[in-house]
């Protein structure tokens, strides 16, 4: 009895000594910074002069202030509309490629839909900026070829204009996820339900998209929130129509000398992302016994 019991202690102490490392660094890197970023939220700050003094009045003022509830609920809007654009178009592009490309091909087509992480993502948030402008070439061309008279004023400078820059940005995020969901979708079930009278379309939504679903959920979550804690993208092309709380965030940290405000209005943003995700994947799981 005791050898065995000799050998748990020593594979345990093993597994211990694997993970240490690892699970100290997510601590340092991650718990620690969160932990103070939590803590500072219940301070106050005058100017370089910080008080310790536990308070709720950080709290309260981002609870009551029109300015910072606006700012959330934006991005939070903003945030759920790029996450639905780009999972609607990236469900096409991983369906298409994981049924009608040849396996031999697979490969060079996820290699394609990498190569907008070869250039640096401010680059490509300019790129958005010169195609979107009010003489940029969106607007150069749909003049050149009749289809307005005058240049588009609303893609640029306002939420619609973050919404498809944001959208770009995570595309390839939410097509690898899909994709990796329906490759591991056994074919057989799908000839099986066509077999049993089903047609194309209640196959895919019967059989394809419920087995395909913990991608689809994968792609909403990574898009959706570093999504709303984006501020490059707002301060570049929203204007004041699209900025959002990390722009906030940003301002209350490095302009106002308000670290207290910054953390508090950065807390509430990820409990308020930390809700959202749970609610969609207890709706997801909730979809997904209903469907069997």
């Amino acid at each position: 009895m005791g050898a065995p019991l000799a050998i748990l202690n020593t594979e345990n102490k093993k597994g211990l000594a694997l993970i240490s490392a690892p699970l100290g660094y997510v601590i340092a890197m991650l718990a620690v910074p969160l932990a103070a970023i939590l803590l500072i939220s219940f301070w106050t700050q005058d100017f370089q002069t910080f008080d310790t003094t536990p308070t709720l009045n950080n709290y309260r003022e981002a609870v009551t202030d029109p300015l910072y509830r606006e700012l959330l609920f934006r991005s939070i809007r903003i945030a759920g509309l790029v996450t639905l654009v780009t999972v609607l178009l990236a469900f096409p592009i991983a369906y298409f490629i994981s049924f009608h490309v040849a396996p031999s091909r697979k490969s060079l087509w996820l290699f394609l839909i990498t190569i907008p992480f070869w250039t640096s993502y401010l680059i490509r948030v300019f790129l958005w900026k010169v195609i979107l402008g009010f003489n940029g070439v969106l607007n150069s061309g749909l003049q050149t070829v009749g289809i307005i008279d005058e240049p588009l004023t609303f893609i640029l400078y306002n939420a619609n204009a973050v919404v498809i820059t944001l959208a770009h940005a995570f595309a390839p995020f939410a097509i690898l996820p899909i994709f990796v969901a329906l490759e591991k979708i056994d074919r057989s079930l799908l000839e099986a339900s066509q077999d049993l009278g089903e047609s194309k379309l209640s196959t895919f939504f019967r059989v394809t998209l419920p087995l395909a679903m913990p991608g689809v959920v994968a792609a909403v979550l990574i898009v959706f929130i570093p999504t709303i804690g984006d501020y490059v993208t707002p301060r570049l092309v929203g204007g004041p129509d699209g900025l959002m709380i990390a722009n906030m965030i940003q301002v209350q940290f490095l302009r106002l000398n308000n670290a207290p405000m910054g953390a508090t209005l950065a807390v509430i943003a990820m409990l308020s992302v930390s809700l959202i995700a749970l609610l969609f994947v207890a709706l997801n799981r909730r979809y997904l016994r209903g469907s069997r």
